[in-house]
């Protein structure tokens, strides 16, 4: 059922998945309702609302001229996988470092990435403030991705001192994208982002207006981002 809804929904949103991957993507959406008993991962897990809001939300931010090979993907606050899972499934390629604060949702991952089988997938417990500090992590991802965190001038703190020069953030973001990248604008260039493109997105049979937000890595973040914990997002840039 789940399947049958997803291939209707991306082929109406000009993607082609194989049956291998529709498979992949049934088991995920399956492991996430279960989870879903025992935790709170969505509020969304009707078949067609998920195939949808979730995965085809995810797939929106993959452009071809960005995913071109094995790129080093990190996705911060990923939560139950998204946009990270899909697009791992969509691009197999791709390298991925999931990190989320909550040590449940990183439990659930690692079961997620163990029953897809999925390589080259790496996983941590910690705030994005924290590990963005260290050496390991800083500016060492060609794309960071994050879904649904928080607003883009908090978002961009957490995300671009990921992201090595010549790399790219990519914020998936609702219908106040306009007005959150407005008060972002001098964020972004403070933490070394440069050029900013952004591409609106229809999802099939939603009225809502929603956008994929990328942003280029200019130059080096300084090092006094990102600041502690908790302090991005009390005072924003």
């Amino acid at each position: 059922m789940f399947s049958g809804e997803l291939a209707t929904a991306t082929k109406i949103f000009g993607l082609e998945l194989s049956d291998a991957q529709l498979e992949a993507f049934d088991k995920f959406y399956r492991l996430v309702i279960e989870q879903n008993r025992v935790m709170n991962l969505t509020t969304i897990t009707e078949p067609h609302e998920f195939a949808i809001k979730h995965v085809i939300d995810s797939l929106s931010a993959w452009d071809k001229k960005i995913f071109r090979g094995n790129e080093r993907l990190v996705d911060v606050g990923t939560g139950a996988g998204f946009p990270a899972i899909p697009l791992k499934i969509f691009c197999p390629q791709l390298m991925l470092c999931l990190i989320d604060s909550l040590a449940k949702r990183v439990d659930f991952l690692k079961r997620v990435v163990t029953e897809l089988e999925l390589d080259d997938v790496e996983i941590f417990h910690g705030r994005a403030e924290d590990l963005a500090r260290q050496k390991i992590f800083r500016e060492q991802f060609d794309i960071a991705t994050s879904r649904a965190v928080a607003r883009l001038n908090v978002l961009s703190e957490y995300c671009l001192p990921f992201v090595k020069v010549g790399g790219r953030f990519i914020a998936l973001k609702g219908k106040n994208f306009r007005e959150e990248l407005d008060e972002a604008r001098s964020a972004i260039k403070i933490l070394g982002g440069g050029k900013i493109i952004v591409r609106e997105v229809k999802l099939p049979t939603l009225d809502d207006s929603r956008a994929v937000i990328y942003v280029d890595k200019l130059k080096p973040t300084s090092a006094k981002f990102p600041r502690r914990a908790g302090l991005p997002n009390k005072q924003p840039l």
